[in-house]
């Protein structure tokens, strides 16, 4: 394993479900990568295929009659689309990791919080009940829940919305993965919950060296956050760089509409929507999917951008960024 080389590529990843309506495209061609210690944020909005691609990228779809998956997916070179399911459960959990959107769909109501978290560590690392009780005791503190030792005895229904929360990630940490996906995790969470997670990622991979993508439709987040951005649109990455870059610099039509919708201290009125709706995914237009509601489409929008280097990290697929061709 070469230290120097990336945790994660993904490429050409494609996802589709057979469904009664025919098949639809939640993921085309998404290419990603991830260094080690890294935050990349993912952003979209809702029905862009962003937790498709988390799951995916977990091997957590695609092994069902009806759901599709293709490309490649390459962890330390390792080609996670090649292992089977066996192979896949003993990464899950240890070297990999993921925040899922709904806490209380991630914890067992009839289990304690600590037996959850315990239960990690003696599949993946073959503790003793004391070491995993210890583990669960520690990680609760890690996240910062109140008086650890009691508050392993309890069940989920006990714990707050944001209690819950960081029980998952301190489920998803137990193992110290290399790799966390957080998808959503500061949904639904007051102002200062979701500072207090925020913080406590930014010390997972400043203590753990853990590589994070997160997952979200919140800019601030990203802003605060994450080292780069990769912006999602009907399935397919329409802009990618690094995260000051695409804040200070966006060259998207989608991105400038996301970053002009945010309210700003001392606008008035109505914020500034993006108007139209994303394509069904199951009746996507030709060329650029965004063409429909972009205000600056023209004739060879008709045809499908592939995404490029504009200038340093910074790639887009567009065709106002190719008119010369």
């Amino acid at each position: 394993m070469n230290k120097n080389s990336p945790i994660l590529q993904v490429e050409d990843l494609r996802v589709s479900f057979g469904t009664r309506r025919g098949t639809l495209e939640a993921v085309d061609g998404v290419n990603l990568c991830l260094d080690r210690g890294e935050i990349l944020g993912l952003v979209g909005e809702s029905g862009c295929g962003k937790s498709v691609t988390a799951q995916a990228i977990m091997r957590l779809i695609g092994n069902s009659s009806g759901e599709y998956v293709a490309g490649r997916i390459l962890m330390d070179g390792d080609d996670l689309m090649l292992k089977s399911e066996r192979e896949m459960s003993r990464l899950r959990g240890k070297r990999m990791s993921m925040i899922f959107q709904d806490p209380m769909s991630s914890l067992n109501p009839v289990y304690t919080v600590g037996w959850q978290i315990a239960e990690v560590p003696i599949i993946h690392d073959n503790a003793s009940r004391g070491e995993a009780h210890a583990r669960a005791v520690e990680m609760l503190g890690m996240v910062g829940i109140p008086s650890p030792e009691d508050r392993v005895r309890r069940y989920p229904h006990e714990f707050s919305g944001g209690m819950r929360q960081r029980t998952v990630i301190g489920m998803s940490l137990s193992c110290k993965p290399d790799l966390l996906i957080a998808d959503e995790p500061t949904t639904a969470l007051d102002v200062t919950i979701q500072a207090q997670i925020i913080d406590l990622l930014l010390d997972l991979r400043r203590n753990l060296g853990t590589a994070i993508i997160l997952i979200t439709h919140d800019l601030g987040v990203v802003a605060e956050m994450c080292d780069r951005v990769a912006i999602m649109y009907s399935g397919y990455i329409v802009e990618q760089a690094p995260v000051h870059e695409l804040f200070d610099n966006p060259r998207h039509p989608y991105t400038k509409g996301l970053l002009d919708s945010l309210p700003r201290a001392g606008r008035r009125g109505r914020l500034n929507a993006i108007k139209g709706r994303p394509p069904d995914p199951g009746n996507l237009p030709e060329g650029c999917r965004f063409a429909p509601r972009c205000p600056h489409a023209f004739e060879k929008c008709s045809k499908f951008p592939t995404i490029e280097c504009v200038g340093g990290d910074h790639h887009v697929a567009c065709w106002l960024e190719k008119k010369s061709e």
